[in-house]
Formats: structure tokens, C-alpha cells, sequence
């Protein structure tokens, strides 16, 4: 029987931890939900960077096609295109997304010593599910919510719960506490749009004048297909088998 284990919040990521585990990494509003989106969308792979400057300096070395997205606290960065799916659904295709978030991004990075990393949302959490009870039955699944700013967040808790959920439709696992807890959060709390719309993030966003419609995509549960896999040898999340080993 595999174990799966919840991390609240990126900053409790003890990286040594992770050897020889499955890490699922979400940040709902909104890295991992752009990531998502964006390869569902066409774009051949994400490059999730820790910062806006290591994004500029992959920038200027990369020599295919690319497009260039980030926040910083919220806010879109000067020269960057915002890292929102709207935004960018009519410009990634056949492209590669570099991405720098304040929080999702941030967490893959300090999630790279999992021997398998993926991301995951509420968009592709079905077929993240059906991924992980595939191809890593027996395993410890550690799943880590972003948070933001070194505080636990609402949605990529209900996001973990989303993805209990599914695992345990088709899959044997023994829970952590974290893990069950986030499971009754999400079978309780009502629809995913309501609380994305009411946690402190989502609230905030749309009172600094966010399109309520970019929450609401996000929203969205089991609409793609996609699994997004991290190569750590590239350091891109593509689609398929690329996880990191």
C-alpha cells in the first residue's frame, strides 16, 4: 500500500525528504493551473524559474521559439507577460512558456531532489490520479501546496484534497493526517468556484482588479487531460513521462 503525505505550504519542504519519493506540486491560483493550461494549449514544454532575473537570463540564451510570463507578489512584471491562462491561450502554442511565480515556481525548484516531480490542478487532477495510481502504486506520494508568502493557502489545500480524492477512486493508499484532512475539506467545503472566489488570494487578486473569469477558469475541474512531468535534466515540465529519476 503507498502512503500519501501533505506539505501545507513550501517553506516546510525539507528537500532531503523528498529522496526516493513522488512530489506533486500545486499552486491553483495560479502557476501550476497556467502550466497546466499552457500545454494543454500547445506550448512544448514550461520552464518554471525561480526568479525574474533567472528567467531574463534564460531568456537571452534560449534559442527556440519562447514566450516570456511572470508575477512578483501578485503583480505582472515589466516586460513579462501575465502568467494567467486567458492571457496567454492565443500565444503559447508551439512555443516554450518560461514561467516565474512568487510561489509555484519557487516550489518545484525546492521540491527537484523527488525522484518523480509533477504539477498538478484542479484542471488535471482526474488524469493526474489515474497517472499516479498507473505508475507509482506503492510509493510514498508527497504532495506540496505552494502557499503564498510563507502562509498556508485555501485553494491548493482544497487542491490536495481534489487530488486524494481521485487517487483513492482507483488506488489503495494509506492517508497521512494532512492528507485526510485536506480529503474532508474538499468533500465539504462546497464547489471548487466558491472557494477559490472566497480564500484570501483569490480575494485579494479580484479587489486589485483581476478578471474574476481568470478564478473562475481555474476553477475548472478535470477539464484537461494533461500530466505535467518535471525533467530535472532540462528543467522543463512537459506532458507524458518525463518525471525526474
Amino acid at each position: 500500500m503507498g502512503k500519501i503525505e501533505v506539505i501545507f505550504k513550501k517553506e516546510d519542504i525539507h528537500p532531503e525528504k523528498l529522496a526516493g519519493k513522488t512530489a506533486v506540486v500545486f499552486d491553483v491560483l495560479f502557476a501550476t493551473s497556467t502550466m497546466t493550461a499552457a500545454i494543454a494549449d500547445g506550448a512544448l514544454s514550461v520552464l518554471p524559474v525561480y526568479s525574474p532575473e533567472e528567467a531574463g537570463k534564460t531568456a537571452e540564451v534560449f534559442d527556440e521559439p519562447f514566450l516570456l510570463a511572470g508575477e512578483d507578489q501578485g503583480r505582472t512584471i515589466d516586460g513579462f507577460h501575465p502568467p494567467l491562462r486567458n492571457q496567454l491561450k492565443e500565444l503559447v502554442a508551439g512555443k516554450h512558456l518560461i514561467l516565474t511565480t512568487t510561489n509555484g515556481t519557487v516550489a518545484l525548484h525546492k521540491a527537484q531532489q523527488a525522484a518523480h516531480l509533477y504539477a498538478s490542478s484542479l484542471l488535471n487532477n482526474p488524469a493526474t490520479a489515474r497517472h499516479l495510481n498507473e505508475s507509482h502504486s506503492g510509493e510514498t506520494i508527497v504532495i506540496i501546496c505552494s502557499g503564498s508568502s510563507g502562509l498556508y493557502t485555501m485553494e491548493d489545500f482544497y487542491g490536495a484534497g481534489s487530488l486524494v480524492h481521485y487517487m483513492q477512486q482507483n488506488g489503495n493508499w494509506e492517508l497521512s493526517d494532512g492528507a485526510l484532512t485536506s480529503l474532508h475539506f474538499y468533500k465539504g467545503s462546497g464547489s471548487a468556484r466558491t472557494v477559490l472566489r472566497s480564500c484570501r488570494i483569490g480575494g485579494w487578486l479580484m479587489k486589485y482588479g483581476l478578471d474574476p473569469a481568470e478564478i473562475d477558469f481555474a476553477a475548472q475541474e478535470g477539464i484537461y487531460e494533461t500530466v505535467l512531468a518535471y525533467d530535472r535534466n532540462t528543467g522543463q515540465v512537459k506532458e507524458g513521462h518525463y518525471a525526474s529519476s
